[in-house]
């Protein structure tokens, strides 16, 4: 059994705390038990401590992705344990990729994430902390409905769905009662769905107001999935606190959102990547044929909008959508960021200190003393290049060491 109350010294050529405007050199970072101890660059007094020596990387807060799926999205008949297994592989791949905390905005089976977070929390999974919306609350054939047919057969339907104010109130206090930290609902439809479309707005204001209004007075903050102007513009209003995808947002929807201090989640990786193989059909082979058709539907707008973001003043914070691709692919949303337009420190920050901000998580997102020892560790500098962030190859976790390079 190891000695959790032995320290460890880290030690690397290079280092950012996820705050400064760039890297600088020698570090040497001081852990006893979760939580970091000292910052410097040459500590004295750690003679009794295991030192790790990374040699040419850079030392960086452990990254957090603030959108994720970790249970897979299987058919309506698979069981629950099944589904839960099926997780696992993706948790071990986003811990490896350096993302020491993620985000889980949902699925479609039972409160499966809320067990998967205790199981983290107790060490029982390998695997990101987790923060979770249990579902998303959808409008009855919105982008949550995931019916496709079920009612009309078998009077079955999937998705927590709920129409008009008394019903999202009631949805709401179900979720924070199976354990919810946040409330995610569809603002509007979205390209993952065959009976909604992105351009769609899913709620009327006042039923947006009563969702938000409930969850805020059960202390969970809101997320919604929104894509166009009106279905982000009426979550602004009633006070959501993170705006998913807004992929075909204006600047000046933006700017509300920046105004009113609201974060925004761009995952732009997904978008980068269905526009750049709308015409390879190999891409699409194992894909259904109405999300390909979404894209080449919006293909112009997604492109004009795509450097919306960049230029605006919105707070940014890192979500990947990993799910609709491997998760092992996550780390690819920074360079897909900067591709259109962020320079590599807001990239980096939005994956640190602004995903911890947006979270209210201050244990995390910076390296200095007292904070939760999640630290990563590269070779190369992704600020000179971003695609170095795919390098990750060491990851400690609240002072554990997760995976270490071969030295």
């Amino acid at each position: 059994m190891s000695d959790k109350s032995r320290a460890t010294l880290v030690i690397a050529d290079r280092f950012w705390d996820g705050v400064s405007d760039g890297p600088s050199g020698h570090v040497e970072v001081l852990v006893r038990g979760q939580r970091i101890v000292a910052v410097g660059e040459h500590l004295t007094g750690c003679a009794e401590a295991d030192v790790v020596e990374l040699g040419d990387r850079t030392l960086l807060p452990g990254f957090i992705d603030c959108h994720v799926h970790v249970v897979p999205e299987l058919p309506p008949d698979t069981s629950v344990s099944s589904q839960t297994l099926a997780a696992l592989p993706a948790l071990r791949a986003l811990l490896d990729n350096g993302f020491t905390t993620v985000r889980d905005l949902g699925c479609t089976a039972q409160p499966i994430t809320v067990d998967l977070r205790r199981a983290q929390r107790d060490g029982d999974v390998e695997g990101p902390r987790l923060v979770v919306a249990p579902h998303i609350i959808s409008g009855r054939g919105g982008h949550g409905d995931k019916s496709a047919g079920l009612p009309d057969r078998f009077g079955v339907e999937v998705g927590v769905l709920a129409d008009g104010v008394d019903e999202v109130v009631r949805a709401v206090r179900t979720e924070s009662r199976l354990g919810a930290d946040w409330i995610k609902y569809a603002g509007t439809g979205g390209f993952g769905s065959p009976v909604d479309d992105p351009e769609l707005v899913s709620y009327s204001q006042h039923e947006v107001d009563a969702l938000v209004a409930t969850a805020r007075d059960l202390r969970r903050p809101c997320a919604v999935h929104a894509f166009n102007d009106q279905g982000v513009l009426r979550a602004a209003r009633a006070g959501v606190r993170s705006v998913e995808h807004a992929s075909l947002a204006s600047p000046e929807t933006l700017s509300v959102l920046a105004e009113k201090g609201i974060w925004l989640v761009p995952t732009q990786f997904i978008v980068v990547e269905c526009l750049g193989h709308l015409d390879d059909d190999d891409f699409w082979a194992d894909k259904p044929a109405y999300l390909r058709d979404a894209f080449r539907r919006h293909e112009d707008r997604l492109r004009e909008c795509a450097s919306h973001p960049s230029a605006s003043g919105v707070r940014l914070a890192f979500g990947s959508d990993a799910s609709v691709f491997p998760h092992r692919d996550n780390w690819r949303e920074f360079p897909a960021m900067v591709t259109a337009g962020l320079d590599p420190l807001r990239a980096l920050r939005a994956a640190t200190s602004e995903a911890a901000a947006l979270l209210d998580t201050p244990d995390r997102g910076t390296v200095r003393p007292d904070l939760l020892a999640d630290l990563i560790a590269m070779p190369g500098n992704p600020f000179d290049d971003i695609d170095a962030t795919g390098g990750v190859d060491f990851v400690m976790q609240g002072g554990q060491i997760k995976r270490s390079p071969a030295l």
